[in-house]
């Protein structure tokens, strides 16, 4: 799609080391600043960003797994009425994300902007990077808090508990190890793996980053064998974290970025949780098919040069799960 140097939209020729030896790498996250209950410093960035209703928006594209890791914590937290919501379009073209209301997005109320990077461009007029969903904007300061997702999840997790009255922890402190171990292995291996094998320009590269999917896949197949959740009985972050890839893999990633060893359906103990996670009060209401295939097979043109979006396949997120059962 391209990004902004000094300020400046370029194409994807601008961003060197974006492929290394027929490998994609992506890169960190620039914006990495928290909000936390009384505006003090979080573990990255600089303090000044206190919780407080009305006072943040967030950007999303309900396509992006990472961005929807966002709105499944909106959703769960109780955050709609806190944090409002735009949607960026489906259809991104040469200048990235756009605000094309005809074409499923929202609109910007803050800004006015017709594409995401003149958002960014009022945080930071000589930006240099991408450009990326989700975004959390302060109003007040008028500029970025953060664009990395995982981060994001963190503080709606508990910064705004005082406007909620939802005490939920998904990162308990007595499991933060044991969260911390299971985003790392599935981060590499499965959430950014399937981007390794989609947009892999070597064989060798392909086959790395599917194998590595599929070995992870079997020993969360194994792991949940036993427990109905990632960490046992109790909803964590790590599984807010698989979900988005796990939701979008039979969909997408099985054929579109040949991730088709298997599908979720052919692991009985992952397909009952998928489904187990899918109907959570909430969730459903985030997950858009539309959005997501049009924004994997009608935008990733190296991937998909016709841009032809498929009509299927046909899943049923709603059948019985019988995951209950593992719950004690």
């Amino acid at each position: 799609m391209g990004l902004l140097v000094d300020g400046v939209w370029r194409d994807d020729s601008h961003d060197v080391g974006r492929m290394q030896n027929g490998r994609f790498v992506r890169r960190p996250s620039p914006f990495r600043s928290f909000v936390t209950p009384d505006g003090s410093a979080g573990p990255t960035g600089e303090g000044g960003f206190p919780a407080a209703a009305g006072r943040y928006h967030l950007y999303v594209s309900p396509g992006c797994p990472w961005a929807h890791r966002t709105m499944i914590y909106r959703q769960l937290k109780g955050l709609q009425s806190i944090i409002d919501l735009s949607l960026v379009s489906w259809r991104t073209d040469d200048d990235g994300w756009t605000f094309d209301t005809a074409t499923g997005s929202t609109g910007d109320p803050i800004h006015g902007a017709s594409k995401l990077y003149e958002v960014y461009l009022h945080a930071d007029p000589k930006f240099t990077g991408r450009v990326t969903v989700p975004v959390l904007w302060d109003t007040e300061r008028k500029t970025i808090v953060s664009n990395e997702s995982s981060e994001i999840i963190r503080m709606f997790n508990s910064a705004f508990n005082a406007f909620t009255n939802d005490r939920r922890d998904f990162y308990p402190e007595a499991r933060r190890g044991e969260i911390d171990a299971l985003n790392e292995l599935i981060y590499t291996t499965v959430n950014n793996g399937v981007y390794r094998a989609g947009f892999a320009t070597s064989q060798d590269a392909y086959e790395e980053a599917a194998r590595g999917i599929f070995d992870t896949l079997d020993k969360l197949e194994a792991r949940l064998a036993g427990q109905r959740y990632l960490c046992g009985a109790e909803l964590t972050e790590a599984d807010w974290r698989l979900f988005p890839t796990l939701i979008r893999f039979d969909t997408v990633y099985h054929g579109h970025f040949k991730c088709n060893l298997r599908r979720i359906q052919d692991y009985p103990n992952l397909w009952g949780y998928l489904r187990d996670l899918y109907q959570v009060p909430g969730v459903a209401e985030t997950v858009s098919f539309q959005f997501i295939k049009q924004n994997y097979y009608g935008n990733q043109v190296k991937v998909n040069p016709t841009r032809i979006v498929p009509i299927g396949p046909v899943i049923d997120f709603t059948a019985p799960h019988g995951r209950e059962r593992l719950s004690n």
